[in-house]
């Protein structure tokens, strides 16, 4: 899928992206005229999220009749596998996390994702944006409901970069690595990350691809898997470099991205890190994981750092648009219940439970953490977007990105077998 700049049309004006038809049943209505038990599978295990999805589908199940939804969490690391292994066993749940870009092409092409182009009405069809859709579309058909736009950055601990007189967020590479010399003379372990999971890992190579190589590049590779430019070593080696400085938490090899206070979102909940970087859900994860499970008082944000001589184009950002799809073979009240997620109330309800941006526009108006908005403002004033690499790429490949870029920071491979690994994956494609 190209990668186009995405904005929200509350605070920018969509100009590249076309009117979508968007028409069909009205939110909270069944079509099949009767019973419709289904079942609904989403990412959130503790606190807030979990609260959020049961109010929700209790919601949904009394303004509905004989519609009943049996909600399974699932762990953020085991989703996508499992997920993919229920669809390929013709016993996919009706109502599923989407991530979108070629995991979602993916399932398109073997057909396993209901059309929801004609379907999308109520307030999900006036309210959230077409730049929205177009991360859940793929040849001019939407195939899911996006919830929530989450680009990425640097979360980090206002106190710890105070003590550590840290004046002003780094806006380079150089700065960054200043900042975390700080941090370390001050005794705090300066970046955070669970690269356990490998795709946390990963993230740095994704922004530092994103910093050196032009969007006719990156945009080349989601097309046509062609990753021959310099600028995907180049993206290595800063990686390599940077390593080098010893900025990550001890043990980060082994540490977990999410799950638990010892993991990388509990080490900057319980200000034993300065920094982390991460997609914009990450503030709640870590308010999930604070002692008093509530937002982290002095969290701030901060774009990745710009390269010198990088080809990218100074702002450009990455980031996912968390959406929900139904299976090809889900029951009318599915689209319904998708409609339903879409409205400003539940909207305002995710945003509130998850402490992450929503897509509804009326639903934005409530945002008010400054750090949020910070991401909004930087998202909005970006010349290119795109989503996570490993998204763009579908998962195998991306898979294979993942563990190489860990591999690299364990000392077992080199920026080129970065490529090469990405290459062999993307020829068995």
């Amino acid at each position: 899928m190209n990668s186009t700049r995405r904005s929200l049309v509350s605070l920018a004006t969509i100009a590249t992206v076309g009117a979508l038809a968007l028409s069909g049943c009205t939110a909270g209505s069944t079509d099949d005229g009767g019973d419709s038990a289904m079942t609904l599978w989403h990412n959130s295990t503790t606190g807030p999220g979990v609260e959020f999805w049961e109010q929700t589908v209790a919601d949904f199940e009394e303004a509905n009749p004989g519609v009943t939804i049996d909600i399974q969490s699932i762990q953020n690391e085991d989703l996508d596998g499992k997920l993919q292994t229920a669809l390929n066993s013709g016993d996919a749940p009706d109502i599923f996390l989407q991530r979108g870009g070629g995991k979602m092409a993916a399932m398109v092409k073997a057909g396993q994702l209901k059309d929801l182009t004609d379907s999308i009405a109520g307030a999900a069809a006036e309210e959230i944006s077409d730049a929205a859709y177009s991360a859940s579309s793929l040849d001019g058909k939407i195939y899911a409901l996006p919830v929530a736009v989450l680009p990425g950055g640097l979360f980090y601990s206002q106190d710890l970069f105070d003590e550590a007189n840290i004046a002003e967020n780094p806006t380079t590479l150089d700065e960054l690595e200043a900042a975390t010399e700080k941090l370390k003379s001050a005794g705090i372990d300066p970046v955070a990350l669970g690269a356990k999971d490998a795709w946390p890992a990963a993230h740095w190579y994704y922004w530092l691809a994103l910093r050196e190589c032009s969007s006719d590049t990156l945009a080349q590779a989601a097309d046509e898997m062609n990753f021959d430019d310099d600028c995907w070593v180049r993206a290595g080696e800063d990686l390599q470099a940077f390593a080098a400085t010893e900025p990550f938490n001890s043990g980060f090899l082994t540490t977990t991205a999410q799950q638990g206070a010892a993991s990388s979102a509990g080490l900057i909940a319980n200000h034993k890190a300065a920094m982390e970087l991460m997609g914009a859900w990450n503030p709640g994860v870590i308010g999930s994981l604070t002692p008093d499970q509530k937002p982290l008082p002095d969290l701030s944000w901060f774009p990745f750092p710009e390269v010198e001589g990088g080809e990218g184009e100074p702002g450009s950002m990455m980031g996912g648009v968390d959406g929900y799809s139904c299976s090809v073979d889900a029951p009318d009240a599915c689209v319904d219940f998708l409609n339903y997620l879409g409205t400003s109330e539940v909207q305002t309800a995710y945003y509130k439970a998850f402490n992450a941006p929503p897509v509804n526009t009326v639903a934005q108006e409530a945002v008010t953490e400054p750090y949020l908005q910070a991401i909004l403002e930087a998202y909005n004033a970006a010349p290119y977007a795109t989503q996570w690499l490993d998204t763009v790429y579908g998962q195998n490949v991306g898979n294979a990105l993942n563990v190489a870029v860990v591999n690299m920071l364990a000392g077992q491979g080199t920026p080129e077998d970065i490529v090469k690994a990405v290459q062999d994956a993307a020829a068995k494609a």
